[in-house]
């Protein structure tokens, strides 16, 4: 069960912002076999006074077009795993909308499965 939230500068349209949240959903489903359905993202867009970057860090040339993803997930996957869904998701990225492989930057938070409630209450993986 990922939780994918994206965070990006504003103005971009809205089939740019979709294809980027289609694009990570598929990445996940093809690297840490996500089943299909169990897609819940979020996208937060932001001016340039509250989008606060450093444009060379680890010698890597940003742009505005930066895109920040947050993906947060069971602590099951190997480290095999994860370098396969972050290139996946950059060559997805870059075949739509176009993103520059400098400008996705992510990160994965690992939970254990009990901390994840889908509704009513219930924590339906423990």
């Amino acid at each position: 069960m990922p939780l994918i939230r994206i965070s990006l500068r504003a103005g971009k349209p809205a089939a740019h912002r979709r294809a980027i949240v289609e694009n990570i959903y598929q990445a996940l489903r093809e690297t840490f076999t996500v089943p299909e359905k169990d897609f819940f993202a979020t996208v937060s867009e932001h001016g340039p006074e509250d989008f606060f970057y450093d444009p060379s860090y680890f010698d890597i040339a940003r742009s505005d077009d930066l895109v920040i993803i947050q993906l947060t997930a069971n602590n099951t996957r190997s480290l095999e795993q994860k370098t396969a869904l972050y290139r996946r998701i950059v060559e997805r990225l870059g075949t739509s909308p176009g993103l520059r492989p400098e400008d996705v930057f992510i990160n994965l938070v690992e939970v254990a499965k009990e901390n994840w409630s889908f509704g009513k209450g219930e924590a339906q993986y423990a």
